[in-house]
């Protein structure tokens, strides 16, 4: 009986893996092209929203981003106000790998997230220490940012932990001139 079950839980764990196949390339001639550096520089404002796995919105944010790079090292400095009156700071920091790829940190990020960017598209991946009702859980993040034009960014994270869906964070971004 333990095997039945051994083997039907790598099943499912094998099924699950087999639904992320967005290829990056596809984004590849769309335009205009994300230059990481270029947008996320100067001050970029956010407004956004958290739905749990039913759709529910359970909470409403904005964000103020404060950027900056010193060569291929960008710093994010964002400050948090939620529809609750609660406020959060995260301070990113960003290097561009020589693949092209980056490689974020923040003292809430478990390890490193992994940025790829093609054409107007932006995917991470990482794992965020996401305090809830006085304890923390380690949470998936699969993150896109699709550049609109210049200055609108909009982007969806997908929430997950082993596997399933929780929730999903909803953003629009806005840089300013």
């Amino acid at each position: 009986m333990k095997w039945r079950n051994f083997v039907a839980l790598l099943l499912g764990a094998l099924m699950l893996s087999a639904c992320k196949t967005t290829d990056m390339a596809q984004y590849a001639k769309e335009k205009p092209v994300l230059d990481m550096q270029q947008y996320f520089k100067g001050t970029v404002d956010a407004w956004g929203m958290f739905q749990n796995r039913k759709g529910e919105i359970v909470k409403r944010f904005n964000v103020v981003i404060r950027c900056s790079w010193q060569g291929d090292v960008g710093t994010l400095d964002e400050d948090f106000r939620y529809s609750d009156g609660t406020q959060q700071k995260r301070v990113w920091t960003l290097k561009k790998q020589p693949n092209g790829q980056y490689i974020g940190t923040a003292p809430d990020v478990v390890g490193e997230a992994v940025g790829i960017v093609s054409g107007n598209a932006l995917n991470w991946n990482y794992v965020l220490a996401l305090p809830v009702d006085g304890k923390v859980y380690n949470v998936n993040f699969d993150d896109w940012m699709i550049l609109m034009d210049d200055t609108v960014m909009l982007n969806r994270a997908v929430m997950s932990k082993f596997g399933f869906k929780l929730g999903e964070v909803t953003l629009s971004f806005r840089k300013r001139p």
